[in-house]
């Protein structure tokens, strides 16, 4: 049987999404960053693993600047917006850099 592979992009955006909801609707912040920073090292393995050594910290870095960037945005566009926008720039980035090789 085939090992099914999930994509660094989609595990990245969901990563940014899900930690943001479960923060927002749980009211508890160190939980969402527990899910942003759990899917970030599972995004970072499977780039690392696609891609390479500097492929995998250059995403990783802007997985990281997605979700800092994704606070001051937020205030001109709305929170949600905010995250789906970045998390959609994450998940092209990563498409591009990684995940379309295979």
């Amino acid at each position: 049987m085939a090992k099914v592979r999930v994509p660094g992009a989609v595990i990245a955006a969901g990563g940014l999404v899900g930690g943001y909801g479960v923060a927002r609707w749980t009211k508890k912040r160190p939980l969402g960053g527990a899910v942003l920073a759990v899917a970030g090292a599972a995004a970072a393995r499977e780039w690392q693993q696609r891609a390479g050594g500097k492929a995998a910290g250059a995403l990783t870095v802007a997985y990281v600047a997605a979700f800092a960037g994704s606070h001051p945005l937020a205030k001109k566009v709305g929170a949600w917006p905010s995250v789906f926008g970045v998390a959609g720039a994450v998940a092209l980035a990563s498409w591009a850099v990684a995940d379309r090789r295979n």
